[in-house]
């Protein structure tokens, strides 16, 4: 491997804002509010702030899975966060997430703030008893898998899909840095799955919704324009695992909310909304 860039860091880091590609207006080294804003809140108890990101998906399936069940205090309203524009980082977004992170999810009913992936799918299962079993042993196995999702996905997104796609220039090493990790860890899951209707076993739980949308998709929908480089076709049993999930209808239309464009819904307040697409 050859590798051209021959930066050397100074002894004390200096933030650049003229530097980062897209992202260099938004992005800083610095957390708290930029600006004032309150955020919108609808007729439901649950308020989700969000975007049809991988993040963001794990949460509206979680929800439309709910209903789905017959959960009907599972209804919810959701806003868009555009990120591109730096709306995480209003006073409004911050007081309920001070990450500044998609999504986060607002209980009116006992004013609660519940932000991180994982902690909302697991405050929503443990609210609703609903896709986390209550066998000890199985329990585990799910929160095992759901974590593993949780840290893996950086790996994934901020890593692989950062420096193959989004960076503003190719840097050798570090793509094949995150290529190297993305693929092992798509052979970890494609193992689990060899064995396992599910990741955590037989049942569908809250460790598919957290992992579907980013290994799902990715290699599905050729997340980051990188299915062949990744030769995704190779891990057949999360491909048998991620078109199983995709064909739920609860999935289809979660993955579907906060997100823009021709077939998406930006905003959703209300199971019927989906029938004006």
């Amino acid at each position: 491997m050859t590798q051209d860039n021959n930066y050397e860091p100074p002894k004390v880091w200096k933030w650049d804002a003229a530097s980062g590609g897209e992202w260099a207006s938004i992005n800083r080294p610095i957390s708290g509010a930029t600006h004032e804003a309150d955020l919108q809140q609808g007729k439901h108890n649950l308020q989700l702030h969000s975007l049809g990101t991988p993040n963001g998906q794990k949460v509206t399936i979680m929800l439309e899975e709910l209903l789905e069940a017959g959960v009907k205090e599972a209804e919810y309203d959701a806003y868009l966060i555009n990120i591109g524009e730096g709306a995480q980082f209003s006073s409004g977004f911050v007081e309920l997430n001070p990450n500044s992170k998609i999504p986060v999810l607002y209980d009116v009913e006992i004013g609660q703030r519940v932000f991180e992936t994982s902690s909302i799918l697991h405050y929503l299962a443990e609210k609703f008893g609903k896709f986390l079993p209550t066998d000890p042993a199985k329990r585990a196995e799910v929160m095992n898998w759901l974590f593993w999702s949780h840290g893996s996905a950086p790996f994934v997104g901020g890593g692989f899909g950062h420096f193959y796609f989004y960076a503003p220039e190719k840097i050798e090493y570090a793509i094949d840095r995150y290529t190297m990790e993305t693929k092992r860890l798509l052979d970890v899951l494609d193992k689990q799955l060899a064995n396992n209707k599910y990741i955590a076993g037989d049942e569908y739980t809250i460790a598919d919704m957290g992992a579907w949308p980013w290994y799902g998709n990715l290699v599905l929908h050729n997340s980051y324009e990188a299915s062949e480089f990744l030769q995704v076709d190779d891990y057949k049993n999360v491909q048998r695992w991620a078109k199983e999930i995709l064909a739920r209808p609860a999935v289809q239309r979660g993955r579907i909310v906060n997100k823009s464009g021709e077939g998406n819904l930006p905003e959703r307040h209300d199971a019927s909304d989906f029938d004006n697409l």
